[in-house]
């Protein structure tokens, strides 16, 4: 791939992240300056972090935290997988857009908008931009106890973070909203980036193709390379039956959440993901793509709150926190 094109790529980042243009190296180094030791020219010459090396990348993203986010202590066992924080960015400011649309332009900020993470990783990532950037609440659910207390761990590290991330067990791995939200929560919109693979052998062959695309070379043995646990990469099922219970259960809780969402990786899902959701009889369904480096992606998103039940929602829980921001101007 060109320099050219990479980036190209790299500028369909959402306007709004911090990432958007090229790595600010220096500043970064100095964030975590042992990420100085895996910077290397690319085969243009130009510096760059080497990304087939996996203490490379949780340096880099450690960096970006520190540096714009001001997270200092973001650590979790290195067999979880660590995200790529200009893409995980790109999903939380989509959703800001998307509340955005229906507050007059306004994006809804503050400790009254409360989001849901589906599938919350020991990383505990997608929580720390929303407050981070917007002042958000959020509720992060997982099926893996070691992952939550690793996302706690992280919450109790930052003082930033504290009573503002509640990290909740999910301790029936076929259920969605059901054990994490009752009947009266509300949420302002849930998110998740679903397992993307049905069986161990599909992740194999997954991250074999990415060490090839990264470095030209083949392995046997990909778990040397890229972590990952079971659950953060498997489902019976894959991606697909994920959303499909995720759709299933938004429609018990059509009330209690202004958006469902959930990203969905593979474009083939895409018209199955759209025949549930028209069957649901949502009535809001969206589509927004998404790309960082060479990865094209989309969040999908539907609603079945009306047009009237939508300005309600908003005078009753953005309103009083415009009012709030207002009164301490």
């Amino acid at each position: 791939m060109s320099l050219e094109k990479k980036n190209q790529e790299k500028a369909r980042l959402h306007i709004r992240n911090k990432n958007r243009e090229r790595y600010d190296l220096s500043s970064l180094i100095k964030a975590t300056p042992e990420l100085k030791d895996h910077v290397v020219p690319n085969k243009h010459g130009v510096e760059s972090v080497d990304f087939s090396n996996p203490i490379a990348v949780r340096l880099l993203n450690t960096a970006i935290l520190k540096h714009y986010y001001g997270i200092e202590n973001w650590e979790f066992p290195a067999e979880n997988l660590c995200p790529p924080i200009p893409g995980r960015a790109d999903y939380i400011h989509h959703m800001a857009d998307l509340l955005t649309e229906s507050n007059f332009g306004k994006i809804p900020k503050g400790d009254k908008v409360i989001g849901l993470d589906i599938g919350l990783g020991a990383s505990c990532i997608y929580p720390i931009i929303g407050l981070t950037e917007y002042g958000w609440t959020f509720i992060g659910s997982d099926t893996d106890p070691k992952s939550i207390a690793a996302a706690q761990h992280i919450v109790d590290s930052n003082a930033s973070l504290k009573g503002r991330i509640e990290c909740r067990l999910q301790e029936d791995s076929k259920d969605i909203f059901y054990g994490i939200l009752d009947r009266e929560h509300k949420i302002d919109f849930s998110m998740s980036n679903p397992p993307f693979h049905s069986s161990r052998e599909e992740a194999q062959e997954g991250s074999r193709r990415k060490i090839k695309n990264l470095t030209g070379e083949k392995t046997e043995n990909p778990e040397r390379n890229f972590a990952g646990i079971n659950s953060e990469l498997i489902y019976a099922g894959g991606e697909y039956r994920f959303i499909q219970n995720i759709i299933r259960e938004s429609r018990k809780y059509a009330s209690n959440c202004f958006w469902f969402s959930t990203l969905v990786s593979k474009q083939s899902n895409l018209k199955k993901i759209h025949g549930l959701l028209e069957k649901t009889d949502a009535i809001q369904i969206r589509t927004i793509p998404m790309g960082t480096g060479n990865k094209s992606s989309r969040i999908v998103a539907w609603s079945f709150l009306s047009k009237n039940e939508r300005l309600d929602w908003r005078d009753a829980r953005w309103k009083i926190q415009e009012k709030k921001a207002v009164a301490e101007s």
